[in-house]
Order: structure tokens, then sequence, then C-alpha cells
């Protein structure tokens, strides 16, 4: 009763500072330009912490918290990646050109600022039909993994925890635009730092500490060879071995593909455009790499950690919850509930809705933003439409009930299949998106010399690379997806036996669309004709 009441009492409070400044952001929304990039006015550290919070949601807590449970602290490069790549190089290497040049261009979205780049209508709009399209998944296992946890701690149904959250984050962000959510994140990415922090340090705690802890699990190598020793596990605080199943999945798939992915995401490269200034992105750079690198490190060394516990609980057994139950996103609501302080399952659980609520506001803002701001304006050639807020909202309803039903439908389609569903819509969102428009982004902010012909080329090839990998050579798609094996009679279309040590049904598409995607980008901006002086220095004017 009294853990009851505590819960009940800190859910209160964070919905009334969610709601007060949900409130601040809607009546500092005067503009377009409010709604869509905050006024160009964030404070630095509320970028930052804005930035990471919408970066880190329940994918990387609940999906990659549990498979770091299954590939142990391998998963840790990941988090060097997200510091270094996602933070580091984001705010000091693309960030600065991005906030530079969408003031030039004055745009005010990921796709209209590589629209007016490239002075490319197609590549606008095609870049808003992707986040339309693709980003309901994204945003779909983001709210699995709350409704999941929400479901476990309140002992509830998954369609209740998943319908009422669901409608809490909606009226949220219609109502408050980019400032609001830029003020939420801030607030959730300090709740997220604080009850991570605690919870690692009470399972660090409760295991003897840092180096008891971790012997304790490079001891229990054997048992984790017995459950997954066919797929390259080689214990929890080893790589898999090279060429495995279990490597290339960790490694092409989560490592590389969430890693190098979150440059070209849509809902972040727009917070560079936020700040007044490149020397705010230079003061970010430390907060944010404090930041994700408690808050990842964390969550993938508590994962990991975890089968300590689960192995010496006799009612659990030897790790049955993987090797029987096979719901990785149930492994850290589980391991909450089961062994750690009601109290602190009280705060994960606020930690974790403000992970949620963080990523998903931002989610859909750049849905919104993609099906109002970019496609309604760029189809009826009305940019600056009085009508930007109104269709930008109505852009928000369609993907919040695509993405809704989205996460009602795939726990039903993909239950028992072993697969980490949260951990693998993040990893196919951040490498599609990363084959498509990368090259382009990255040519585009450094290179004079990338042309239309090539960004498009290479664009569509990215795409198409990537889509043709998921439906017929990957195999967690492709299986699902049954595509493959309705045309060809077979799972997957060139097999899941290995050749050397490749495995070409878990080969990451990132591996294969992303290179192919730069080189053609390359190739035919030299020889196509490049864009007129005039264009490129009001791009690049310093």
């Amino acid at each position: 009763m009294e853990n009851m009441l505590f819960l009940t009492f800190i859910v209160i409070l964070y919905l009334f500072a969610m709601g007060y400044l949900g409130y601040r952001g809607y009546r500092g929304t005067k503009t377009a330009t409010d709604y869509l990039i905050a006024g160009r006015e964030i404070h630095p550290f509320v970028m930052a912490l804005s930035y990471g919070a919408a970066f880190i949601s329940t994918s990387a807590i609940v999906g990659f918290g549990g498979a770091s449970a299954v590939f142990g602290m391998g998963i840790l490069w990941l988090v060097f990646l997200n510091v270094f790549v996602g933070i580091f190089l984001a705010f000091v290497v693309v960030g600065k050109r991005t906030r530079a040049m969408g003031h030039h261009l004055n745009a005010h979205t990921f796709p209209e600022l590589i629209g007016k780049r490239f002075q490319s209508r197609f590549l606008h709009l095609f870049a808003a039909l992707v986040i339309l399209l693709f980003m309901p998944l994204y945003t779909g296992v983001v709210l699995m993994g709350a409704a999941k946890f929400i479901q476990v701690r309140l002992s509830i149904g998954y369609e209740t925890a998943l319908f009422f959250f669901a409608i809490l984050v909606a009226v949220y962000v219609i109502m408050g635009g980019l400032k609001g959510v830029m003020y939420a994140d801030a607030l959730q990415g300090g709740i997220m730092l604080v009850g991570m922090v605690i919870l690692m340090t009470l399972v660090y705690y409760h295991l003897g500490g840092i180096t008891s802890a971790h012997q304790q699990l490079t001891d229990m190598a054997d048992e984790g060879i017995k459950i997954f020793g066919a797929n390259g596990h080689q214990g929890w605080t080893s790589m898999p071995s090279f060429g495995s199943r279990n490597w290339w999945v960790l490694v092409s798939s989560i490592i590389m593909g969430v890693g190098i992915g979150v440059l070209a995401q849509p809902q972040l490269a727009v917070r560079y455009m936020t700040v007044k200034s490149s020397r705010e992105l230079n003061r970010a750079v430390l907060v944010g790499g404090i930041f994700i690198l408690l808050v990842t490190g964390g969550i993938y060394t508590v994962g990991a950690l975890s089968n300590i516990y689960f192995f010496n609980d006799p009612e659990v057994g030897k790790i049955s919850l993987l090797a029987a139950d096979k719901d990785l996103e149930r492994i850290i609501p589980l391991f909450i509930t089961r062994y750690m302080p009601g109290w602190l399952g009280d705060l994960f659980f606020v930690t974790l809705i403000a992970a949620a609520m963080s990523t998903v506001c931002s989610q859909f803002h750049a849905m919104g933003t993609a099906g109002g701001r970019d496609l309604y304006e760029g189809v009826t050639k009305r940019e600056n439409s009085p009508h930007t807020i109104v269709t930008t909202r109505i852009g928000i309803i369609v993907t919040f009930l695509m993405s809704v039903t989205l996460a009602y439908v795939l726990p039903v389609h993909f239950s028992g299949t072993g697969t980490a569903i949260v951990a693998r819509g993040t990893a196919i969102f951040f490498g599609l998106y990363a084959a498509t428009f990368l090259p382009l982004f990255l040519g585009g902010l450094y290179s004079k010399r990338i042309t239309r012909t090539g960004a498009i080329s290479g664009s569509i090839a990215g795409f198409g690379i990537s889509a043709f990998w998921l439906l017929f050579v990957h195999a967690k798609e492709a299986k699902a997806l049954l595509l493959c094996q309705a045309l060809f009679g077979r799972p997957t279309l060139l097999g899941e036996e290995a050749h050397g040590w490749l495995i070409w049904s878990e080969v990451d598409p990132l591996a294969i669309a992303l290179p192919a995607s730069l080189l053609i980008t390359i190739a035919v901006s030299l020889f196509t004709t490049p864009f007129e002086k005039d264009h490129l220095q009001r791009c690049f004017e310093q």
C-alpha cells in the first residue's frame, strides 16, 4: 500500500511538471519557427539534455538493455560510438554545419534542409515520405517498450497500458510544439540520469562491488555457452566468436547500425538548429557526453549483470527467461520488479516513462512536420503557409494512429519468435535512414562538388538496397514478412548457412547499403554538373 502511494505521488508530480512545461511551450509558441525549431533560442544545456533524452529511449533501456543480457559486455562498444559519434562528431562536426546552413537557407526541418541544399523538390518530398512511412515503426517499438514495463509494474493489460500512455504523449506534443518538447526533454533527461545512476550503484553494491560483479559474470561463461554457444556466445564478458551469428547481429546491426545511423536521424538533426550559434554546440558536448555515457553505459551493464541474479534465483532457474520465453523486452522490467527495492522500482518506472515520452514526443514532432510542413507545403507549393502549425498537428494525429496500430500488432505477429522487437525496430529505422540520407547529408554539408543528380542517385540506391535486403536476405525480417517465401519458395534468398566467416542472413542491411549509397553518390557527382557558385556561396556562407 505504501509503495503504491509513493508511486502515485511521484507519477502525479511528474505529470504536473510535464503539464506545466507543455503549457509553457504552448504559451511561448507564436510562429511556425517557434513550433518547428523552438525559435532558435534554446539554451545549450537544455539542447544537450533534450538531444540525449530524444536519442535514448525505451529502445535503449528495455530493448538494448534486454539484448545486453544475451550479448553481454560487448554491447558497450555501442556506448563508445554513442558518445564519440552520437555526441562529439554530431555536435562539433555535423551540428555546426547543420545549424549554419539551416539558418542561411531558412530551413526548419531535416527534409527541407536537404531539399534546399540540393535544390531538389524530389529529395525534400522523398525524405518526408521515408519519415512518414518508416518512423512509425520506430515510434511503435518505443511505445511497446514503455507499455511492457507499465504492464509488468502495474499488473495491467498490455493494451490498456499502451492506450493511456499513447494518448498522454499525443496530447502533450500536439499542444507544445518543439519548445514544449525540448523543455520537457531536459527534465526527463535529468530524471533518466538520476534513475540510472542509482540503479547501477545498487546493482554493484548488491554484487559486492565492481570487481566482484564482473568476476562473477566472467565465471558464468560456461552457462552462457551451454545456452547460446551454438550462435558463437563465449561468455558475457567476451565478444562473440568472429563471424558467428551473434557476432554479426551484435556488430553489424546493434553497434554499427545504431552507432553510425544516429548522424542522419531527423528528430535529432533538427535540434542543432535550435541554438543561437555554433559556440552553443561546443558548450553542449560535455553535458551530452556525460548523459549518454552514464545512461547507456549504465543500462547495458545492468542488463549483462542481471544474468547473475537470474542464475542464482531458484524460481527462475538457469536463465530460463532467455532460454525458454525468448522475450528480451521482459528482462529489464522483470529484473527491476523482482530484485530491486520497491521504491527504486517506482523511481525507475518514472525514469522509463520519461525516456519513452522524450523520444516519442520528438518522433511525433518529426513525423508531424514531415507531413504538415514538408509534404503538404511541398505538394501544394505553399512554403511558409500560415497554416503550418495546423497541418503539422494533423500530421501528428495521423502518424500517431499509425504508430499505435503497429505497437498493437507487432507483439502478436512476432510473439515467440525470439526476436528483440524493440531493439530490432530501432536498428531498422536507424540503418534505413543512414543508408538513404547520410552520404548526401554529410556530403552536402562539407563538399561543394556533390551534385543534385549524385545526391538523388545515392539516396535511391541506399533506400532500394536496404529495402531489398530487409525483404529478401536478412533473416529476422524476411522470415517474418514471408514475401521471399511466397516468391522464391525459401525463407531467405541467400540462405542461412555460413560461407566462411560470412552469414548473409545476419549481415545488417546498413553494411551493404551505406557503402553502396556513398560510392554511387560520389561516382555520379563526378560526372554531372555542379551547382552554380551563387547557390554554393549562400549554402556555405561563413
